[in-house]
């Protein structure tokens, strides 16, 4: 037997540490090579750690929350090889030999807290031989049976009082969301009990760690170190409201239009005369960066909490590729497949709720970003057009802007900029 040190790699340029969020493995089980064995949280992503080598877990670094620097010892295996063992105590601080971390709290309901939680693990079985293959962890079944579904599908599933094994995927073999809310909405609903206004619950308290701590110390750094203000102005969107349906008529192939793109091109149409808010700003070098390319940062929710997935050279892209950049982003991110690159390096962040989107928002600024946008929901009101009372569209936009580098007439000029193009849905497809 021979002890193997899986130190922490190089997970990304300029990252010194990660926090753990998930353990997937316990002190004293089996790990086979290549066996997904923890999930570490960057500033930019959550990254899969996978197993090197095969063996028995006799230590792991910490529990969850706990910060991992780069090159420290993330877990300590026994080996099936024969050679010496690799020295642990003196190259493996924080390591604590033979001491499993806490277990994640069950939660309440889907992404609280940020942390990746699972329904109650099967009573514990003997340990296999280091001949038998590994269980795929997201595979789960009674019996002869099998069901594919990810963690996040597992734990909504679990909190809701839904056998899988009654849900029919839409495609595939493999259980998704959106099954689970068909089944719900149209299933027979067995085993599935709604729950009663009156039902008193137990406190629970939730560590703050992974995405959600990422959140918040981001959110109290913006507001600490920016002023921030909010100008709303309201939109008449009757007319792209019916170029948008005609278009969606005649897509053929092509992705359903929202009215995100449309608004997006807007925003890249007008923001050339209006430099500063397509910025950075360094204020610990006093510097402002009026960027000549808009990377658009898009606030999109997911299990985990919100992230902010970017659609790069937003403003060479038509309606038709921005609905398919959209699409794609905002699903990478919420099944945790987005890359580094694609979250980070935003210059301006819309962020909207879409239905939920209300009379109007007052959107927190992505920092160093010195502007955000917030689209509220579509509302039909009666209006006046000269002598004559007419239905109409209606929609606030919101815009929360840094007063340290933009003036409040800058933002409302903008706006108002915006507010022609939308309303005369013609000038975003004119040259």
């Amino acid at each position: 037997m021979a002890r193997f040190t899986f130190r922490l790699p190089d997970i990304g340029e300029g990252i010194a540490e990660a926090e753990i969020v998930a353990w997937h493995v316990k002190v004293g089980e089996r790990v086979e090579e290549d066996q997904q064995v923890a999930d570490m949280m960057t500033d930019k992503a959550t990254v899969e750690m996978e197993s090197p080598v095969s063996g028995v877990v006799v230590a792991l670094a910490g529990e969850v929350g706990d910060q991992v620097a780069i090159g420290s010892a993330l877990m300590v295996v026994e080996t099936d090889d024969a050679g010496e063992d690799t020295p642990v105590e003196a190259e493996t601080p924080g390591v604590e030999e033979g001491v499993e971390p806490s277990p994640l709290p069950a939660r309440e309901g889907p992404g609280v807290g940020g942390e990746r939680s699972e329904p109650p693990a099967p009573e514990a079985k003997p340990t296999p031989s280091a001949s038998a293959p590994t269980p795929d962890p997201s595979l789960a079944g009674r019996g002869e049976e099998r069901i594919l579904a990810s963690p996040a599908v597992r734990a909504r599933a679990a909190d809701l009082g839904v056998d899988l094994a009654q849900v029919k995927p839409a495609e595939g073999d493999r259980i998704r969301h959106a099954d689970l809310d068909a089944y719900l909405r149209y299933g027979s609903g067995q085993g599935y009990h709604a729950p009663h206004a009156s039902r008193a619950r137990d406190d629970q308290p939730i560590k703050v760690i992974g995405m959600r701590r990422r959140i918040a110390e981001n959110m109290a750094a913006s507001k600490r170190a920016i002023p921030h203000f909010t100008y709303v102005d309201e939109l008449d969107v009757t007319a792209l409201e019916a170029m948008r349906g005609d278009l969606n008529a005649h897509r053929g192939q092509r992705p359903k239009l929202t009215m995100l793109p449309f608004l997006i091109v807007a925003l890249c149409r007008a923001l050339p005369g209006f430099p500063m808010l397509n910025a950075r700003y360094d204020d610990e070098a006093g510097v402002v960066t009026r960027h000549g390319r808009v990377h658009l940062g898009m606030a999109t929710q997911t299990d985990a909490g919100l992230m902010v997935p970017v659609i790069r050279d937003a403003q060479d892209r038509n309606v038709w590729q921005l609905a398919a950049e959209i699409t794609r982003l905002a699903e990478a991110a919420r099944i945790g497949k987005a890359k580094s690159e694609e979250l980070s390096g935003s210059t301006l962040t819309v962020t909207s709720l879409g239905p939920l989107g209300g009379i109007a928002t007052t959107p927190v600024i992505n920092r160093p970003e010195v502007a955000i946008i917030g689209p509220n929901k579509i509302v039909e009101r009666p209006v006046f057009r000269g002598d004559e009372v007419v239905r109409a569209k209606l929609m606030n936009l919101s815009i929360s802007c840094d007063h340290r580098v933009v003036d409040g007439w800058d933002a409302a000029s903008f706006v108002q900029a915006v507010k022609k193009l939308v309303e005369t849905p013609v000038l975003l497809f004119a040259d």
